[in-house]
């Protein structure tokens, strides 16, 4: 922006004497430092990245406290993954006393809870039956 303005600058970053560690500096001339502080406050940086919250992790499921060692969870994982949706388990932990989390992306939530409501109501019999049609 300040090259397209015929300003000269230099970049520097956090190598160089008295810039902070982690920060970036543009110097610009004394003749110039005006112009160029004009221009950088008209024009803000924009936001990087996706700032929506369709991508933000949300639980769709919680297993019990001690439940037969993570399978629960792990179960409705790959239940939702086989159904297109990307899921995770939180407080993934070896300890069978902490219960855990499977949380897929916002935007995926009511799909989610759907299947997971389909496959209780199903129940174990079902779970069985698909099985045998994947062998």
């Amino acid at each position: 922006m300040l090259a397209r303005e015929g300003i000269v600058a230099k970049l520097l970053d956090d190598s160089a004497p008295d810039v902070p560690e982690g920060a970036w500096e543009v110097q610009v001339s004394q003749a110039d430092a005006a112009r160029a502080e004009a221009l950088v406050n008209a024009n803000p940086p924009a936001e990087s990245g996706d700032q929506s919250h369709d991508l933000d992790m949300v639980t769709v499921f919680t297993s019990a406290d001690g439940s037969t060692e993570g399978f629960e969870a792990m179960a409705v994982k790959n239940l939702l993954e086989a159904n297109g949706v990307e899921a995770m388990v939180a407080n993934d932990s070896p300890l069978a006393s902490l219960s855990q989390e499977v949380r897929v992306a916002r935007e995926h939530v009511t799909r989610a809870k759907r299947l997971i409501a389909d496959a209780i109501a199903a129940g174990p019999a079902a779970a069985e039956e698909a099985e045998r049609e994947t062998e």
